[in-house]
Parts: structure tokens; C-alpha cells; sequence
């Protein structure tokens, strides 16, 4: 996730992710594996990244978690992370 100089990759906020996280969950459950996206009101109340999404089992070899201040960042960082494990996420 972090690269050499301990960055998070950037993630591009206006794709329209977030308007395709459900259509991304259902794929990735019909691929095996078992995810979810959800918002923490205590963070977003204090500020900090209420988005979190989740995702283990079927070719992902552990799971994986990716947080965000909103769903775009969550989800953006999720699909880096799932590109990295090997799914191919069409999106």
C-alpha cells in the first residue's frame, strides 16, 4: 500500500467510485469474497476517516482493510489494494 517513501498511492477522488461500490461488492462476492464498506459516526464527528472497507476470502491470500475521510478515498484505495492482490476489478 505504501510505497518506498511511506506515501499512501494517490487516489483519484473524481472517478465515480462511489457511485459503483455496490456493483463492486456484488462482483467481488460472486468472485468469493466476502466484503463490506462501512461509516463510523464517532470518527466523522471527530474528524477522522469514517470510511472503512474490508474484504477476505476466496483468491485473496489475507484479508485486506482500506479507511477513508469519504467513500471515494475508501474505495479508491480499496481497488489499489485489490489490483495488488491479483483481482482485477472492473471498474
Amino acid at each position: 500500500m505504501a510505497n518506498a517513501k511511506g506515501r499512501w498511492p494517490k487516489v483519484d477522488l473524481d472517478s465515480g467510485v462511489e457511485d459503483a461500490t455496490l456493483l463492486i461488492l456484488e462482483w467481488l462476492g460472486e468472485q468469493g469474497v466476502g466484503a463490506f464498506i462501512r461509516v463510523d459516526a464517532e470518527h466523522m464527528r471527530d474528524g477522522q476517516p469514517a470510511w472503512t472497507f474490508a474484504a477476505s476470502g476466496g483468491p485473496l491470500a489475507g484479508g485486506m482493510r482500506a479507511d477513508g475521510v469519504s467513500v471515494a478515498e475508501c474505495m479508491g484505495r480499496a481497488l489499489i489494494q485489490l489490483r495488488e492482490a491479483g483481482l482485477t476489478v472492473p471498474f
